[in-house]
């Protein structure tokens, strides 16, 4: 049976080599030794044995043995060879008792390159084992700063408290959301229960996976699954049988398929053009009808300023649409449960659904996917997802001319910034703010508390005063009676009172109107038809959904800067992130001219050199800081544990 089973392992080998050499691939083994000097591999850190992925064994430590095995570590020898006779007895000794003795590598970049033990991993890939005992030996890459090598810093942190080895990403911050979508605070320890657990779900999935064609997709089993568990929680992964996750999997395959995509978002900057509706198109039926249109609040209006300028909105909507569209507002949807909530508007007929907080975008997308006849949109920015679309607002455009503004305004005063939470979008804002504070003052700084953080916007805006900065800007939305004096937009605090100056404002309603009139006619849909991306509404000021108004307590040459800069912004002569810019510390981010790429700008988190604070830690913030974090936060608003064990991955390095 070995000698069958040999010859088995031939063809296969062989066959590699014939698509290895009409792919224009190299068909042998990589040898470590051949890309890495000698004195990078002296560096190794000794990790001890421990299993090891197989998938993950790609090579070997040397060139002595390259060519008896092909890249998929098939042999290439001759059958009654001495080699083939240690490979047949190998193959024995698993088929009865299992390969036991550990092999030999050299861990680099999250691969193994075999230096004892390459029949080994040949006789146990052929079986399709998931695992081998290895003595590893981990090979620290030079920090250049490479996309690789940020990727792998971030397995090397998480594996320090999972001491999971064998699941891969391939796009940076994927290892922190598996950890919250898990339940667990980032940088907390796994128990040896739930890493058996988690690897026994791995696998499993890893084979519903593949039997729908995984393998013919360039993204990781890692990249799906946690695209699985976004949608339906770790939770069904687990308890789930194979033909109850093939067919979840397949409702969401569009969303698997998207995560090869290296640039998986397709944002939208401005509405498109609609053609005027001629006389046919305002009798006949609507390519889209939307009837009923649902908006969920993760908080009410009375007690959110947020909600309260979402339902601003809708009522600017169904004022509008008068007799056409009817609209339902749904509060305080985090306490009653987002599923259950959700499942309640389809329920009541709604067939376009805005979720308006990201606390609320997984249960939004579960639904979509189970919903695919009902249009869902979430409020949030940078989310990849196909089956629902998100929206933002550019706030960052009236936020630079509010720091123009107040830089004007301040004299040779310092000048304070309020921000609510370390989430996407929101560091654009500050230091789009301190740009313009810049652009009239050029010595001017940026004083930045947090509101999420102790004290809530009272605590931040008290820590200011007792620095002696009266010049501040807080948050955004008008505030109802009932929430108290909190400042809004910029203000300047005299004595006990506060007058406001300038107020950025999220026009709400003509976002919502824009989009409805667009899932009216056809453009909606022609846009999901003609893009294979998760679709990112991204409008400002030249889209009307963004301004800064200015008080009368504004003098009439600062009011007429303000205006002039927003037509700027408008008409595209304007650029808040025209460089040369520079972060926090003197690190070089943009040169001059040159302009910050939408990318960039969406996933911005640094500060600007004028900006005088930092990022809080995960641990510092509110519940609801947590809560939206833990969704659509930056990467660097991390807790003080997640950091100490990121430094103890540095040290191991």
């Amino acid at each position: 049976m070995p000698t069958l089973y040999y010859k088995d392992a031939q063809r296969q080998a062989q066959k590699e080599l014939r698509a290895c050499t009409a792919r224009g691939q190299h068909p042998y083994l990589p040898v470590l030794d051949e890309f890495l000097p000698p004195e990078r591999i002296v560096l190794g850190v000794d990790l001890g044995i421990q299993q090891i992925p197989l998938a993950f064994v790609v090579g070997t430590r040397t060139a002595g043995r390259t060519r008896a095995f092909a890249r998929n570590f098939m042999p290439l020898v001759p059958d009654e060879s001495e080699f083939s006779e240690k490979w047949k007895r190998l193959c024995a000794a698993h088929l009865e008792e299992g390969i036991r003795d550990p092999i030999l590598v050299y861990e680099y970049l999250n691969r193994y390159y075999v230096e004892e033990g390459n029949k080994r991993v040949s006789v146990l890939k052929f079986f399709g084992a998931d695992a081998v005992a290895a003595h590893v030996i981990r090979i620290p890459p030079e920090q250049n700063g490479q996309e690789e090598v940020l990727r792998y810093n971030e397995y090397v942190a998480f594996h320090q408290y999972s001491h999971v080895n064998f699941l891969e990403f391939s796009k940076r911050g994927s290892y922190q959301e598996l950890q919250q979508l898990l339940g667990k605070q980032p940088g907390q320890d796994w128990s040896e229960d739930e890493r058996r657990a988690f690897a026994s779900a791995y696998y499993y999935f890893r084979r519903v996976y593949e039997a729908c064609g995984g393998k013919r997709l360039s993204s990781t089993v890692g990249d799906a699954m946690l695209a699985y568990i976004r949608v339906y929680g770790y939770q069904s992964l687990r308890s789930g049988t194979a033909a109850e996750i093939k067919k979840s999997m397949l409702k969401m395959w569009e969303d698997i398929v998207l995560q090869q995509e290296p640039n998986a978002i397709d944002v939208k900057l401005a509405p498109g053009q609609e053609k005027e509706e001629g006389f046919l198109s305002k009798v006949l039926p609507k390519a889209n009808p939307v009837r009923k249109v649902a908006f969920l609040h993760d908080k009410a209006p009375k007690t959110s300023g947020w909600t309260y300028g979402h339902e601003l909105g809708r009522t600017h909507v169904q004022m509008v649409f008068q007799g056409e569209i009817e609209t339902t507002a749904y509060y305080d949807v985090c306490d009653r449960g987002p599923d259950q909530v959700i499942e309640e508007a389809v329920r009541d007929g709604n067939t376009t659904i805005f979720t308006t907080s990201p606390r609320l975008l997984q249960a939004t997308l579960h639904a979509a996917v189970e919903h695919p006849k009902v249009i869902f949109l979430n409020c949030a920015l940078n989310q990849s997802h196909r089956y629902m679309r998100t929206y933002y607002a550019r706030m960052y455009e009236a936020k630079f001319i509010a720091g123009a503004v107040a830089g004007v305004l301040s004299a040779d005063e310092p000048v304070g910034y309020i921000c609510d939470y370390p989430i996407y979008g929101q560091l654009a804002s500050i230091n789009a703010f301190a740009l313009g504070l810049q652009l009239v003052k050029p010595q001017g700084q940026v004083y930045l508390e947090w509101s999420s953080a102790a004290g809530g916007v009272e605590g931040a805006t008290w820590r200011l005063r007792e620095r002696g900065i009266s010049l501040i800007s807080s948050l955004d939305l008008t505030r109802m009676v009932s929430q108290g004096n909190e400042g809004c937009g910029l203000s300047r605090y005299v004595g006990g009172g506060r007058i406001t100056l300038a107020m950025p404002f999220w026009r709400w309603g003509v976002y919502y109107e824009s989009i409805l009139r667009r899932i009216r006619s056809s453009a909606f849909q022609s846009e999901y038809e003609g893009s294979s991306k998760a679709l990112n509404y991204y409008w400002g000021m030249s889209a009307g959904v963004v301004e800064l108004r200015c008080t009368s307590q504004v003098p009439a040459g600062v009011q007429k800067l303000a205006a002039l800069l927003q037509q700027s912004i408008c008409g595209g002569c304007c650029d808040p992130f025209r460089g040369p810019l520079c972060a926090q510390g003197g690190r070089r981010i943009s040169g001059p001219g040159q302009s910050l790429g939408l990318e960039q700008i969406i996933n911005m988190d640094w500060l600007a050199e004028n900006v005088v604070g930092g990022i809080p830690a995960y641990d510092e913030l509110s519940e609801t800081g947590k809560a939206t974090v833990g969704v659509v936060g930056i990467d660097r608003a991390a807790p003080a544990a997640a950091e100490r064990k990121e430094a103890g991955a540095a040290k191991e390095q």
